[in-house]
């Protein structure tokens, strides 16, 4: 058995988390999930049908991971080997940015994507302020970085590089300069690639 079963759907955050499988070498067994007939085993993991989700099958009993940041920031955990984790002088920047990103950008996007963005006297109780803001900050940041923790790639890159490429793609993010070049190194990784790669043949097979 794998060590990790990767339940995932090649349409969705699932691609998040099969990029982070193959940037920490793990071993991973994949279960397609057809998001309009889920099926019961997978309820039975995540009753909120909700993909990506991973069971680690570790030495103590299965553990199940939700969300695409939690499931990055543990499977740099357990692959240290991998290099994908901070040191000391990096951990400020890589929590806050990964959690930055699964927070006010990813509601920013979502609330600009389905047109349901706060009046300006609604934006002190919106965790993302607004989507301008948000953007901007994040802009700010990777202004003259190669990576999140400075000069060295790590799990943070994975989810933060997502929601950036993503946004990108679909053009609800702009093409600014820092994004498009932080885009641009991270599509040049080979775990990238080899990830992009499966679920984009995944996505064709789907559509024959």
């Amino acid at each position: 058995m794998a060590d990790y079963t990767f339940y995932t759907n090649p349409m969705s955050r699932g691609q998040i988390a099969r990029w982070a499988l193959h940037e920490a070498g793990a071993g991973y067994e994949q279960v397609l999930v057809d998001l309009k007939a889920k099926p019961a085993a997978f309820l039975t993991v995540n009753p909120m049908g909700k993909v990506p989700t991973i069971v680690h099958h570790a030495d103590g009993g299965d553990r199940i991971v939700t969300e695409a940041a939690a499931i990055c920031l543990y499977l740099a955990e357990m692959h240290p080997e991998a290099g994908l984790l901070p040191n000391d002088a990096e951990t400020a920047d890589y929590f806050r940015w990964t959690l930055f990103a699964a927070g006010p950008i990813e509601q920013a996007i979502t609330s600009r994507a389905l047109h349901f963005e706060p009046a300006p006297d609604q934006e002190a109780m919106a965790g993302w302020g607004s989507f301008e803001r948000a953007i901007a900050t994040l802009d700010g940041f990777l202004k003259g970085r190669t990576w999140v923790c400075g000069e060295r790639f790590t799990m943070a890159d994975v989810y933060v590089g997502s929601t950036v490429d993503w946004g990108l793609t679909f053009g609800i993010i702009p093409p600014l300069e820092a994004f498009v070049a932080y885009a641009e190194r991270l599509q040049a990784r080979a775990a990238y690639k080899a990830a992009k790669a499966v679920d984009n043949a995944l996505i064709e097979e789907m559509r024959k």
